[in-house]
C-alpha cells in the first residue's frame, strides 16, 4: 500500500468563470470508507458510487473492496463544487494512492469526465472554457470526453485527449496504449442562415434600410407597425445580413454554451457528425411569458446565463415587447448599456457577457391598427396610452433605431424576388464594418463595432461637419433628445456614414440618424 497522497487538478465552473482545483486522495489504516471533503455538492458526494463501478468493471479493484479509509479533498475548500466532471481525476487519484496505477507527473495535466458505471466517459459542461483556462495557467495537456472533442476542435495550444473510457486512459498513462492526440483544424467564419432570408421580403425597403444601419452598427432595434405587416419576418431575416463571427468571438460564444451544458453532444448521428463549435450568430426569441431570470439570468446557489447572455454576439428577438412583465423589460436596462450583466447574490456574485443587438417588435395599440392606413382602430384612447406606457422612456431611449413598419401592398407582393439583394446588402455591412475596424486598430481600442462605443470614443472619434454638429446641437439644447439621445444620434450617423462610403458624417446622415429617434405612432394625435 503506498503512503503518499495523490494529487491531480480538475476544474469548476462557477457561472462562466472556471477556477482550478486541486484533487487529493489519501488512503490510510482505518475502517473501509470514502469521503469527500471540499463543499462538493449531491453530484459530487456520489460520485463514490460511480468511480467504484466503474473502476470495479474497468478491472481495478475498488475503494469498497479494501478495508481502508479513503479521503479525497477539493481544494480550496472554500470554493463550492458541483457537478460530475471530477469522477476521472477522483478515480485516478484513488488508483495512485492505492499503488495500482505509476505516479506520472501532473503538475500541469488536467482530467474532466463524468464516470458511467461500465467505466466509460461521458461528456461534461464548460470543457471549452475549462481549457481556454488551462491554457492561460500554462497547462500543457488535458484529457475531456470524447464526445466533447468537437468544442475544443479549433484550440492548438493544447496537447488535448479525447478520451472513450477509464480503460483507456489507464492503458495510456502506463505507455501500454498511445491515445491519439486530438488534431486542430482552422476555423472558417460561416455566415448565419435565419429562418427567412431578407431577399423573401417583399417591399419594406425603409425598414430593410433600419434593419442594415443595425447590423453595419450594432444598434438596437424598435419595430412598431399593424399585425402582418412583417415585423417578425423583418427580424428573422437580420441575421443573414450579419457579419460572420470571428474566432474569438465563436469562442466566446461556444464557451457560454459548454458553460450551461446546451451543446449537442454526440460523436455521430444518422444525418452526420453533430458539431458543437457554434460558427455562426446566435438568433433567440423568447416568449413574452418568460420570467426574469429565464431573460436575464440567476437562479438559486449556482446562478445560470439567461437568454441576453445566450445571445451574446448575436440577436434577441422580443417579439410582442409590451406584452413581457414591466420588471422583465427593466432589466435589460444595465445590459443594453454595459454589454454584460451583473448578477449578484449574498455568497458573491456572477458576471455573464451579454452584448447582443436587440431587435423588438410591438402593435401601436391592444387591437393592433392604430395609425394603420387602411383599417379604423378600435381602441379607445386611454387603452392605447395604457398600453405604449407598458414601455418605459429609459427603456425606449437605450434603443438606437425606432422604426414604423407599413402594411405590405399587392404591388409589392407582385415584385419579383431579387436573390442577390441579401448578398448586395451584406457586402455594405460588411464594407461598414471593415471601416469601423480599421478606425478601431488604429486608435487602439478594443471595439468591434459603432453601437459599442462610449460617449467618450463617441466624441473622439466621430468627425462631424460644423452644419451636422449645429444639427444636433440644436436637438439636444430644444429637449428633443436627451444626452443619451445626443450620443446614440452621433454613433448612428457615424455607421451611415460608413455605408454611404463617407470620411466625415454631413447634414444628411444626422438628419437621417435623427429619424430613427421617433416614433412615428407617438406622434400621431391620440
Amino acid at each position: 500500500m503506498a503512503n503518499h497522497i495523490a494529487k491531480l487538478f480538475c476544474a469548476e465552473l462557477e457561472g462562466l468563470t472556471p477556477h482550478l482545483v486541486e484533487v487529493e486522495v489519501d488512503i490510510h489504516v482505518g475502517l473501509a470508507s470514502l469521503t469527500i471533503v471540499g463543499l462538493a455538492d449531491k453530484a459530487i458526494s456520489e460520485a463514490k458510487e460511480r468511480v467504484s463501478s466503474a473502476l470495479k468493471n474497468s478491472g481495478i479493484k475498488p475503494p469498497n473492496r479494501e478495508n481502508r479509509k479513503v479521503t479525497i479533498n477539493l481544494a480550496p475548500a472554500d470554493l463550492k463544487k458541483n457537478g460530475s466532471q471530477y469522477d476521472v481525476a477522483i478515480a485516478l487519484g484513488y488508483m495512485i494512492a492505492s499503488g495500482q496505477l505509476k505516479p506520472f507527473d501532473g503538475s500541469r495535466v488536467l482530467f474532466l469526465g463524468e464516470l458511467a458505471l461500465d467505466g466509460s466517459v461521458r461528456p461534461v459542461a464548460g470543457v471549452l472554457t475549462i481549457c481556454r483556462m488551462a491554457q492561460q495557467l500554462g497547462y500543457t495537456t488535458i484529457y475531456i470526453p470524447l464526445e466533447n472533442q468537437n468544442e475544443t476542435i479549433h484550440l492548438d495550444a493544447l496537447t488535448i485527449y479525447p478520451v472513450r473510457s477509464l480503460k483507456d486512459l489507464i492503458a495510456h498513462l502506463e505507455d501500454q496504449v498511445s491515445l491519439p492526440a486530438q488534431q486542430s483544424k482552422p476555423f472558417h467564419p460561416q455566415r448565419a442562415k435565419g429562418a427567412v432570408d431578407i431577399s423573401e421580403i417583399k417591399g419594406q425597403y425603409a425598414a430593410k434600410r433600419a434593419l442594415m444601419i443595425a447590423a453595419a452598427g450594432g444598434h438596437n432595434l424598435f419595430m412598431t407597425g399593424p399585425p402582418g405587416a412583417g415585423k417578425t419576418m423583418l427580424a428573422q431575416a437580420l441575421i443573414s445580413i450579419l457579419p460572420p463571427l470571428s474566432f474569438e468571438e465563436a469562442t466566446e460564444v461556444t464557451s457560454i454554451y459548454s458553460a450551461v451544458g446546451l451543446l449537442a453532444h454526440g460523436i455521430q448521428k444518422e444525418s452526420g457528425p453533430t458539431p458543437t463549435f457554434i460558427e455562426a450568430r446566435p438568433f433567440r426569441a423568447p416568449h413574452h411569458s418568460a420570467s426574469a431570470t429565464a431573460l436575464i439570468g440567476g437562479g438559486g446557489l449556482h446562478p445560470r446565463p439567461g437568454e441576453i447572455s445566450l445571445a451574446h454576439r448575436g440577436v434577441l428577438f422580443l417579439d410582442e415587447f409590451p406584452e413581457f412583465h414591466r420588471d422583465v423589460l427593466e432589466a435589460l436596462r444595465q445590459p443594453l448599456e454595459k454589454g454584460e450583466i451583473v448578477i449578484a447574490r449574498s455568497q458573491g456574485s456572477a458576471i455573464f457577457p451579454a452584448r447582443f443587438l436587440l431587435i423588438a417588435a410591438s402593435n401601436p395599440c391592444p387591437c393592433g391598427y392604430y395609425g394603420d392606413e387602411e383599417k379604423e382602430c378600435r381602441c379607445g384612447a386611454y387603452d392605447i396610452i395604457r398600453y405604449q406606457r407598458k414601455l418605459s422612456g429609459p427603456l425606449m431611449d437605450r434603443i438606437d433605431l425606432h422604426i414604423w413598419v407599413k402594411r405590405v401592398t399587392s404591388d409589392d407582393l407582385h415584385v419579383p424576388r431579387n436573390e442577390k439583394e441579401s448578398d448586395s446588402l451584406l457586402q455594405q455591412v460588411l464594407s461598414a464594418r471593415e471601416k469601423q475596424r480599421v478606425r478601431f486598430e488604429t486608435a487602439g481600442v478594443a471595439y468591434l463595432s459603432n453601437g459599442e462605443l462610449s460617449s467618450t470614443h463617441a466624441t473622439e472619434f466621430i468627425h462631424m461637419t460644423p452644419g451636422a454638429q449645429h444639427i444636433l446641437d440644436h436637438a439636444l439644447d430644444s429637449a428633443r433628445v436627451s444626452a443619451r439621445g445626443y450620443f446614440k444620434v452621433r454613433k448612428v450617423a457615424q455607421t451611415i456614414a460608413d455605408l454611404d462610403g463617407k470620411d466625415v458624417v454631413d447634414e444628411a446622415c444626422v438628419q437621417e440618424a435623427f429619424s430613427y429617434r421617433v416614433r412615428e405612432a407617438e406622434e400621431k394625435e391620440i
